[in-house]
């Protein structure tokens, strides 16, 4: 079975840090403006001035994705060095607060801003956003459908949120409460056909909801503009490697369900509420807490499951390529989430300060 047509794009979204107050600082698009002198359109301007968006080219496999994230992210923090900041890769700032961030001054976001008033101004928050390619729209929703019941397991691997402004939140990943609340967010409904979803989008442009499909920011979806599965449920993670690890997961569990799909073979397809039930227990105690094994009907340790979900896709990885950086998964259960060191280092200096900058010693490490 040939599994060329699954590629990988990588979005990450960084946080820019002045280095003497560690708060979150303006660039002004100055390192953007300069990215693009060198990585053109792979360098993007987001909604807050603090925060630089980049993506990868379309990757044929996890080297490439690899290479590129890497170079990436060496060339972001080489740019912004040269400016006298820093960048970090967390799902929240440990304390700088959103108010005194500035808007980015581009129509699209003044629109947002405009129609989601204080929702969009605090949404000062940081994703990885993974597309996994697939030509074929209507495997494509079938696909999405039941990838949905795996969101949550690879969603606690990613958590690195712990702090909002000052404060320990309690939650390993906060970054998903504060999306929250944005419409048309979370793990989507079940679709039973691309015909359902399209005619759902038409009647959200039909009806002035939303002027285009990316104005639908679920947790997974059928891109509307590309050939892809975008994964958004994830906080970006501190590490090249954690979030190369990520995105190998989600490449997998797509090849996986096409395996079974050309099997004439399926997985249950389970309610939107219940996986929501999922999400939140990831979002609250990451990889530590329990989730619910819908078929058992009972709680299952996360990271028992995430092992098995390992072994359940563990029979395309070879072929795609990726079992190196799959391996990664076991290391990264062992040394704990983002959130996890965020907190570890927390409690050892009890100083937010340190967190940051503990957030910024690793943004360019391949551990």
């Amino acid at each position: 079975m040939n599994y060329n047509d699954f590629t990988i794009g990588i979005e990450e979204e960084y946080m820019v840090l002045d280095p003497e107050t560690r708060e979150l600082k303006s660039h002004e698009q100055r390192i953007v403006a300069e990215g693009q002198k060198l990585l053109k359109d792979k360098v993007k301007a987001e909604m807050h001035q603090a925060v630089v968006e980049v993506g990868t080219d379309i990757c044929k496999n996890i080297d490439e994705a690899l290479i590129d994230v890497a170079s990436l992210r060496g060339h972001i923090a080489e740019i912004a060095g040269n400016m006298g900041l820093w960048v970090g890769a967390s799902g929240t700032h440990p304390f700088s607060h959103w108010n005194s961030q500035l808007i980015t001054d581009n129509i699209r976001y003044h629109e947002i801003v405009n129609e989601l008033q204080e929702a969009a101004r605090s949404n000062l928050i940081f994703g990885l956003h993974v597309h996994v390619g697939i030509t074929n729209r209507k495997l494509a929703i079938h696909i999405a459908n039941t990838a949905r019941y795996f969101l949550p397991h690879v969603y606690a691997l990613s958590t690195n949120s712990p702090f909002w402004i000052g404060r320990k939140t309690g939650y390993k990943s906060y970054r998903s409460k504060i999306f929250d609340k944005f419409p048309r967010t979370g793990i989507p409904e079940y679709f039973e056909s691309i015909e359902a979803y399209d005619n759902y989008v038409s009647l959200l442009v039909k009806t002035n909801c939303i002027d285009n499909a990316k104005k639908i920011w679920w947790d997974v979806r059928v891109h509307p503009f590309f050939n892809t599965i975008e994964f958004r449920v994830c906080d970006v993670p501190m590490t090249i490697n954690e979030t190369l690890a990520i995105a190998a997961l989600f490449q997998a569990i797509c090849a996986k369900l096409y395996k079974l799909r050309n099997q004439n073979l399926n997985f249950i397809v389970y309610q939107r509420a219940l996986i929501n039930e999922n999400k939140w227990r990831a979002s609250r105690y990451g990889i530590d807490g329990s989730l619910i094994d819908f078929g058992k009907e009972t709680e299952v340790p996360t990271r028992q499951l995430i092992l098995e979900l390992l072994d359940f896709v563990d029979d395309v990885v070879d072929d795609l390529g990726s079992r190196h950086v799959i391996n990664n998964i076991q290391a990264l259960m062992d040394k704990g989430t983002g959130a996890d060191r965020q907190l570890k280092v927390f409690e050892e200096t009890n100083s937010l300060i340190s967190v940051v900058d503990y957030i910024n010693s690793q943004f360019l490490t391949a551990d």
